[in-house]
């Protein structure tokens, strides 16, 4: 389980730390993804083959599964964890993200997402404002 809020820069060559409190459940590969809301999602490489088999049971006949599946896998990228616990994102998925310089990493449950800084600040500030009103259309949930 993922959870937690950490800031992290991201340098010049493109590499975030991912916190250590999430490398562990990480392990050493990952997939980092496009993601909802103009985040980048990092899952687990068994954690991506559920989404990846997932992914193929939608009908390709759907344009919108298709338009979804594309999106997905076509800037997934497998991501390796060097030795100073930075992971290299691809210029694509910085760019799909927004990413900047200031970032937030953060545990959402079963995955890990790195958002910029001012996009998660101002994505949460709106969050904040209807919590309970979320929570109170998501009741048959709990």
């Amino acid at each position: 389980m993922f959870m937690g809020e950490f800031q992290h820069n991201l340098d010049t060559k493109g590499r975030i730390i991912i916190p250590a409190k999430f490398r562990d459940g990480l392990g050493d590969e990952m997939v980092v993804t496009r993601w909802l809301d103009g985040c980048l999602a990092i899952y687990t490489m068994e954690k991506w083959q559920a989404l990846y088999e997932k992914l193929q049971a939608l009908p390709a006949t759907k344009r919108e599964a298709r338009r979804f599946t594309h999106m997905i896998m076509a800037k997934a990228s497998e991501c390796t964890v060097d030795s100073q616990g930075r992971i290299r994102l691809p210029q694509p998925l910085i760019k799909e993200a927004s990413l900047d310089k200031e970032c937030v990493v953060i545990g959402v449950s079963d995955h890990v997402e790195i958002w910029d800084l001012d996009r998660w600040n101002a994505y949460y500030d709106v969050a904040s404002e209807s919590f309970e009103d979320i929570a109170e259309t998501l009741t048959e949930f709990f």
